[in-house]
């Protein structure tokens, strides 16, 4: 398949230049760092940590994730991905390969918290495990998107945060709300509606990025 290809070449270019790497491991751990300087000796409520997971992830993900298509138009290697490939290729090879760095990093950024939070203890495993996996698909389809969109732009380093704030701030709200049920022990059932949410998030996205592709990449 054409767009594994595409997730091939990117994987390989990040393992020479290691940019989003780099950048991602650093942010975690200044802003860990920070956040453990801040707290001293402090002991933080489970659901401040849990909010703070999040916040973290966030802030990485603006950090790490916006040079998927900025990257194409500086190497000028766009016209030939316009020639070899169609745009859905395209968007899914990228998006695979964000998904790919977001499960990462958000792995390390959970068992950081784990390890130096004493009160981020987590109750209920399925819940936090869906809301990881669902949370992590939706924060790579958003930042593909929005990759996508400020490649044609000029003004690209502030415009990445400024359109994914308001696109990810829903999703970031559902997956604090979770992680607390998941720190409280919270049930199932009665996590049921915001997993809902969360899951009906990434189907709104998924589509809605593949519809609009065609029209960004073709602009």
């Amino acid at each position: 398949m054409k767009s594994v290809g595409v997730f091939k070449k990117d994987w390989a270019s990040e393992l020479r230049t290691r940019y989003a790497i780099n950048a991602l491991a650093m942010f975690i751990l200044v802003t860990i760092s920070v956040i453990l300087f801040s707290v001293g000796q402090e002991t933080l409520s489970g659901e401040l940590t849990g909010g703070l997971l999040w916040v973290v992830i966030f802030f990485s993900a603006m950090s790490g994730l916006s040079r998927g298509f900025v990257s194409e138009e500086e190497r000028g290697t766009t016209l030939t991905l316009h020639l070899i490939a169609k745009p859905s290729t395209i968007f899914t090879g990228k998006f695979l390969f964000n998904l790919l760095l977001v499960f990462i990093m958000n792995i390390v950024i959970f068992f950081l918290f784990l390890a130096f939070f004493d009160s981020f203890v987590i109750e209920n495993g399925l819940i936090i495990t869906l809301a990881f996996l669902f949370g992590n698909i939706g924060i790579a389809v958003s930042s593909t998107i929005i990759a996508a969109i400020i490649s044609k732009a000029n003004t690209k380093g502030t415009l990445y945060p400024v359109l994914s704030f308001p696109i990810l701030l829903p999703l970031i709200l559902i997956l604090i709300e979770l992680t607390n049920f998941a720190i409280v022990g919270t049930t199932l059932d009665e996590a049921f509606v915001d997993i809902a949410i969360l899951i009906i998030y990434d189907i709104i996205m998924i589509t809605a990025s593949y519809m609009l592709f065609d029209f960004i990449w073709n602009d």
